[in-house]
């Protein structure tokens, strides 16, 4: 294989129109360009300079190796300057995952303001609901993940910055015989038929069996659905009561429902950033992560 770096010293002799020239542009010595040509010379297997004058000239051989040198010297001068802007996060890209009722209160402001602050750097934004988003970033499919996770479970190789916390509502459909009390004990649904809200079983649902197991019952889920708002609709058809995050719940409730704050446990869901461990620090995964947590905290 040629070497690239004696290609260039060719390349300087050429340029220069002598070795002598050559060498005091590259800060060698004379013999030690000329040694280098010899080098590449016996690894193209034929002559690359002939003498011309007082200085010399390239062989067509030698004038197709400098041609391609150029080539790699432009090249290497992309790549500099590529990786100089990806290292300060003026290009890239990153891989962002999200469940579905973080999408518009955090992951939608945080990126409108990772655009402004990085508008070279392409965001790949993929729903991960109703599984996990975390083993996207485990298995390096994605470089952050909005994910709920307990917070005394720890994840090997990943880093979780908190967010916020989401707490969880009794949701009733109107003219329950408890819509009246403004606060309910967990222990008040007991013996209520329970609508599920999160189906296959995932860090949600885990979040309010757990609840209802410290206040000492197991919800009766008659009925399940994948997403909140078709469980508010079943609630409010009278099918029976939940349990919703606030975020679930959004800004417009179903108007047939009544939402009303629990407590003795209130369950409450983390919502963290997860990024691996080994990440390297780069400026617009940073940027997302402080843009997440400005929009957590509004």
């Amino acid at each position: 294989m040629l070497d690239v770096r004696r290609m260039q010293v060719l390349r300087a002799v050429v340029t220069s129109g002598s070795v002598t020239a050559a060498a005091a542009n590259l800060g060698y010595t004379p013999s030690a360009v000329s040694q280098q040509v010899a080098a590449l010379e016996k690894q193209a297997g034929t002559a690359l300079l002939e003498r011309f004058g007082r200085g010399v000239r390239p062989t067509a051989a030698g004038l197709l190796l400098t041609e391609h040198a150029a080539v790699i010297s432009r090249n290497v001068a992309e790549a500099e300057t590529a990786l100089a802007d990806l290292r300060a996060g003026r290009t890239g890209q990153l891989s962002v995952r999200y469940f579905a009722t973080a999408g518009a209160t955090l992951v939608a402001p945080a990126l409108a303001r990772l655009r402004d602050e990085h508008p070279g750097v392409r965001i790949d934004l993929k729903l991960i609901d109703p599984d996990d988003p975390l083993p996207e970033v485990q298995q390096g499919r994605a470089d952050l993940a909005i994910v709920v996770h307990p917070r005394d479970r720890p994840s090997a190789g990943i880093r979780l910055v908190h967010l916020l916390d989401d707490p969880y509502r009794a949701v009733l459909p109107k003219g329950h015989r408890l819509a009246a009390k403004k606060v309910l004990d967990l222990t008040d649904l007991a013996d209520e038929p329970w609508v599920g809200n999160e189906w296959p079983a995932g860090p949600c649902l885990e979040t309010v069996v757990d609840a209802c197991a410290a206040a000492g019952f197991s919800p009766d889920f008659v009925v399940e659905s994948e997403d909140y708002a078709t469980a508010q609709g079943f609630i409010a058809a009278g099918l029976g009561v939940g349990l919703m995050p606030t975020l679930g719940l959004g800004n417009r409730p179903h108007p047939g429902i009544v939402v009303r704050k629990v407590r003795g446990p209130e369950p409450v869901r983390a919502i963290y950033a997860a990024v691996r461990e080994t990440s390297p620090a780069q400026p617009a995964l940073l940027g997302l992560i402080d843009a997440l947590r400005d929009a957590a905290a509004c």
